[in-house]
This record gives C-alpha cells, structure tokens and sequence, in this order.
C-alpha cells in the first residue's frame, strides 16, 4: 500500500515509537499514584514527553499538557477563552474541531479571509475584523483540505498588537513546519500526537501560554483533599490516568523529528506534493495548488471524488475524499457540494509514492 492520507494520521511510524509503546506496557504503572518503581518509571516517561515536547516547541515542559487528541486541547482552550455569545475571529480555513465548539458555546464567529494561498488577502481581512475587538481568535497553521499555510506569526503580531489572546491549532504543522511557543506568544497552541508528531491515536499536546480552566474534572494523584481542580499546571488538564504507553510512543516519535528536522521534512513532503500536482494537471484535472503549501494538496477529478478515492484504493493508494471534517474550508474554496480528493504526504515522503499515486491517477483520464 502507499499511504497519503498523513493529513489523517501518520500511518508507518519510526520502529522506536512502537518499541517504547510496548515497553511501557510492560514496565510502567500509573504515574503520580505511588513511590514503587513502576509507577515512578511511569512518571519519568511521562515527564520526559513533556521535556521532549518543550525543546522542539520552546515552551516549558510544564506548560505542556498532554491530550487526548488535538481537538481535545482545542476544546479546553476555547472554553477557557469564550464566553457564550463572545465575537471570535477566525480564518476561512478552519476544522469542526475548533468550528463546533464554538458552535455549541453560541459564539458569533468572524470569518477573515477566505482566499487560498493568499497570504495578502488573509492578513488584511484578519486585521479588519480584529478591529472588531473580539474577545478571541482562533485559527489553523496549515488547512488540512487545501495545505495552504496560513501567516501564522504575522496574524499573531496583528493579535499581540490589540491584546487579542489567540489559539493556534497546529494539527497539520506540528512536526513538519517551525511552531514556536515563545515566539508566537500564543495563549495555546494544540496539536495531535498522531500526524507530524509520528505517536499513537490517542494521544495529543496543548501548549499553555494562558491559565486554563478544566474540561474534565478528577482526580489527579495529589492533593486529593481539595475537591477542586489544583491550579497548577499541567496537573490542572490532566485528570484520571494517562495514556502512558500512548505518550512514551509519542516522545519517541518528537526525538525522531528533531533528529530528521522538520526542516527537511517539510523539503520533502513540499516536493512530493509539487510532482503530484504537475502530473495531475498534466492529466487535466482541477488541482488546488499555489504558494505557501504544505505537503498536502486536494484536486477535484471529472468523476465523483468518492469514487475516484476507491478507484485508488483498488490501486493500493490510500488517500481521502470529502469534506474531510472541514466545510468552511470548502466553502471558501467553492467545492462545498463536490468535496476533493486529498493526498497528504509525511515524514516518509518519497519519490516512489508520487510515480506510484501518477500511475494509478492515469485511470482519472476513464
């Protein structure tokens, strides 16, 4: 099989990933809830996630939180930051993972710039509506329809200027594009550890930049005499026992991308997808493709896009077709009632992906 669905999950991970996930099944007990040492093996292995997690990011480790998922972090942010009924600002590229919540608070959402790979566009329709003065602002460093990779620090200045605190949702970044805690001065960025990151489902990071108010409620392996949540961070996030096998698989993974670099994955994936979509307009579909793109790229073929994604996966290419969780992304795009097609490289990017996913789109031409 030659997997392009990264955008959904990084699917062959580093063989050390793996290895520290069985290992901690077999070695480690729930940290925080005892001095023996497999509870106390437990909580190094946690911690050292954290530590992993800080240097690539440059947060402190105890400002990192660790998640279920991205949108678990999203979800504790945007409660944190919105009230019911508060103006939020965000991109026209954004994920039900942060559309919903604010959805389900009754927030007043402002959409700012919905051209792809505009970065003009986008900035100065950002700027006009954070003259709004919302309460915040939420928005993604890369679309995961389109890989259009958004200004990120300078929408970040715009908000540090008005003293607008901000949530970066970083699912489709984290691991192969720069995210820099301290730069950006956000009041959270959340990401998975399951994409870039290369660890197991089930797990995901928020970094926290503001103070933060729970989601879920429990108990936390100290000072379980308050029937409050603890104020200090990370436990303040972290209630009931953490995926510990899940979270030295994901330490693993972050290692390896410092190694790597995301530097040079970022190079790779990028070139990939620019191959793809040369031997896809070569072909004469629709290809969304432009400047500031990831290594994600979505097209739109003649015949129905689900039928077209089958057509691949008889062909042993794994990609996806839809909406792939994000309508306002297609809104903004115009391919709302059609969907696209998506290939979305990773960290294995590779030459023989791209020939292999070329010769399987021939069958497009049908």
């Amino acid at each position: 099989m030659i997997y392009l669905d990264n955008g959904a999950t990084s699917f062959h991970k580093p063989p050390a990933v793996r290895r520290a996930v069985l290992e901690a099944m077999a070695t480690c007990a729930n940290p925080g809830r005892g001095g023996y040492p497999a509870a106390m093996e437990a909580a190094r292995r946690v911690y050292r996630c954290r530590e992993e997690a800080g240097r690539l990011f440059r947060c402190p480790p105890e400002r990192v939180v660790l998640t279920t998922s991205c949108t678990h972090g999203l979800n504790i942010a945007i409660r944190t930051l919105v009230d019911p009924g508060d103006a939020v600002v965000l991109s026209g590229f954004e994920h039900n993972a942060v559309t919903r919540p604010l959805h389900a608070l009754g927030a007043r959402k402002i959409v700012a710039g919905r051209k792809l790979f505009d970065w003009e566009d986008t900035l100065e329709r950002f700027d006009d509506a954070l003259k709004q003065k919302p309460k915040a602002a939420v928005f993604t460093h890369v679309s995961n329809v389109f890989g259009y990779i958004l200004p990120v620090e300078a929408m970040a200045e715009l908000c540090r200027e008005r003293g607008i605190p901000f949530i970066l949702d970083a699912a489709q970044s984290a691991g192969s594009l720069p995210v820099d805690f301290e730069k950006l001065g956000a009041a959270f960025i959340a990401m998975p550890g399951h994409k870039g990151l290369l660890g197991p489902q089930g797990t995901g990071l928020l970094l926290c930049g503001a103070e933060a108010e729970p989601l879920l409620f429990g108990g936390t392996g100290n000072r379980s005499i308050l029937q409050t949540m603890p104020e200090e961070l990370p436990e303040r996030l972290e209630p009931g026992t953490l995926n510990v096998p899940g979270f030295a698989g994901l330490t693993e993974g972050i290692s390896y991308v410092r190694r790597r670099g995301t530097e040079g994955i970022a190079r790779e994936e990028q070139r990939q997808r620019e191959r793809c979509a040369a031997g896809l307009q070569a072909l004469g579909v629709e290809v969304f493709a432009g400047e500031h793109q990831a290594g994600t790229l979505s097209f739109r073929p003649s015949m129905d896009c689900q039928e077209a994604a089958e057509m691949f996966a008889r062909r042993g290419i794994a990609l996806r077709a839809g909406l792939h969780c994000a309508p306002l992304a297609h809104e903004s795009a115009g391919t709302l009632e059609t969907g696209t097609v998506r290939v979305s490289f990773g960290h294995d990017a590779a030459a023989y992906q791209t020939e292999a996913f070329l010769r399987a789109a021939a069958g497009l031409r049908k």
